[in-house]
């Protein structure tokens, strides 16, 4: 297994892309702390990863609450002794028109989505540094690289996240340590199912391979790029949208 002896944060692990991450990381040998605001979805995760042979553990973390993750990712050290690779997942969308959007609105996403990356980097860097190695992936989005009309907050938090990835990536290449962002397209996730059916139906027609992903999709490409196999690989965006953005 690719990630034996391991161990990964992934936060928004409770459903989605996070939870499809922290099940294909277990699949690999890691050891998988989930982090997200729902313990029961957590705890479910849980048993799904030691149901098959794997570990994890649940902590609860609003990664909106500085102090939140702050807690959160403490405990999670104290219990495995170190974190290897970052998954930087969570996200939440608030999608309205720029000159009707409420600075609230902004605010939460911003947080949400980008400021929150930034803090859990802070929280588990010391260890990445100590071992020197480590893995930082933050899920980005398509829309962060050629923007969506009514989601201006969501599409400056990827574009943002983008950003943090590559300076990160300069910051800490020299110990081992790699930084790289996965920038999904169109993906089955509960964030999109609330879309209409002529949406996802235009969707798909912009996309060359036909359909829409799927969170194992994404999963895959961030296994990829936590093991040794991309040791070679930083401060890049690795696209995960079927062809819908070339270039």
């Amino acid at each position: 297994m690719k990630l034996e002896g391991r161990v990964a944060l992934v936060t928004g692990a409770s459903q989605g892309i996070g939870h499809a991450c922290a099940l294909a990381l277990a699949r690999e040998g890691a050891s998988v702390a989930v982090a997200a605001r729902n313990r029961e979805k957590l705890d479910a995760v849980v048993a799904q990863i030691a149901g098959a042979g794997g570990k994890a553990a649940a902590f609860v973390m609003d990664v909106a609450d500085e102090e939140q993750i702050k807690s959160g990712i403490k405990l999670a050290l104290g219990q495995f002794g170190k974190i290897d690779i970052l998954v930087n997942n969570a996200g939440i969308t608030r999608d309205q028109l720029v000159m009707r959007m409420k600075r609230a609105d902004w605010d939460a996403v911003l947080s949400t989505n980008l400021t929150s990356s930034y803090l859990c980097v802070q929280q588990v860097i010391g260890s990445m540094l100590k071992q020197r190695w480590g893995r930082i992936i933050s899920i980005a989005s398509i829309f962060g690289q050629m923007g969506q009309a009514g989601q201006a907050n969501y599409a400056a938090s990827k574009a943002g996240l983008i950003g943090l990835t590559m300076a990160i990536a300069r910051e800490v290449a020299s110990r081992n340590i790699t930084s790289n962002a996965v920038a999904p397209g169109f993906i089955e996730t509960n964030m999109t199912a609330v879309l209409s059916e002529e949406f996802k139906q235009n969707a798909v027609k912009q996309i060359p391979l036909g359909r829409v992903g799927t969170p194992e999709d994404v999963a895959h490409a961030v296994v990829f790029l936590a093991s040794d196999d991309a040791s070679y690989i930083t401060g890049q965006v690795l696209n995960v949208n079927g062809g819908m953005l070339m270039g």
